[in-house]
């Protein structure tokens, strides 16, 4: 009955979730840290039991099926054993086999915000904070109301870790996100990342307006990010929407369903509102 009344879409959302660093945070300046933790966390399980695998790993600032987006950027593969390589290079070890790696004789232990009422990131915070305790590092979880994460914390930079997404435009510029002069209160770029040559590069596709030259800025872009790591990028889910089968020309594009919103219509003899 459902599928005679009914048409499902399926296609990407413009979108990313990721867990953001404190870069501010001793603990999180040093990219051998950073990357170990991409190599600790599986995103396939976290996109198996969240999302049903609805959902598509994602490893830079765009969408997987955008132009911008470098495949050539290789996904770092679920590995414990080079985290822990990673970790112990930068000094962090279990000196007392206590299950915790530690370094001048502090343990390595964050707390990662998430917003209230998104179930998802919820659980996939539980998941990272599973991953990660096999790694030896001890990640908490603490669950804020929406203004008060912004407000309090996010601007005030009162964190140490934030799960979190960004929902993206269709055009690829990034620079409110990435730019180092982004890093004010109020402004995107709150985890306070900076490279120079990212800079460059962003300033450089603001300017540029031949398509090819622009993907090629960008995939550049995405490269060098996803090196330094300042997310922990995770995924991308599918967007599934789902319209009654009285209307008609819908359709779905790598932009959605809504492109062409004007152009739907029912018959009339499936019209039921005057």
């Amino acid at each position: 009955v459902f599928k005679t009344h009914y048409n499902k879409f399926k296609y990407q959302s413009f979108g990313f979730t990721y867990m953001g660093y404190n870069l501010s945070d001793p603990r999180f300046q040093d990219v051998r840290v950073r990357r170990a933790i991409n190599y600790a966390v599986n995103k396939e399980e976290i996109i198996d039991a969240v999302f049903f695998g609805l959902a598509r790993i994602t490893t830079g600032p765009f969408i997987p099926d955008s132009w911008a987006y470098n495949k050539d950027v290789i996904l770092a593969p679920y590995d414990p054993i080079e985290t822990k390589r990673l970790l112990n290079e930068a000094g962090w070890i279990d000196a007392d086999g206590n299950g915790w790696i530690e370094k001048d004789g502090k343990e390595f232990e964050f707390t990662v915000f998430v917003n209230q009422g998104n179930a998802e990131r919820q659980r996939t915070a539980e998941l990272i904070q599973k991953q990660l305790k096999k790694v030896g590092i001890r990640m908490k979880i603490r669950v804020i109301e929406w203004s008060s994460l912004i407000n309090e914390f996010i601007e005030k930079r009162r964190f140490e870790a934030v799960l979190m997404g960004w929902f993206l435009p269709r055009d690829p510029d990034c620079y409110d996100i990435w730019h180092s002069s982004k890093t004010r209160q109020g402004e995107f770029n709150f985890v306070g990342y900076k490279n120079e040559r990212v800079d460059k590069l962003l300033e450089e596709g603001r300017r540029t307006f031949d398509q090819s030259k622009r993907a090629a800025i960008y995939h550049e872009i995405h490269r060098l990010i996803y090196e330094d790591q300042p997310y922990l990028f995770l995924y991308t889910p599918d967007a599934l929407p789902i319209v009654n089968s009285r209307f008609k020309n819908v359709e779905s594009s790598p932009i959605g369903i809504g492109y062409n919103f004007i152009k739907w219509y029912v018959p009339k003899s499936e019209q039921r509102y005057k």
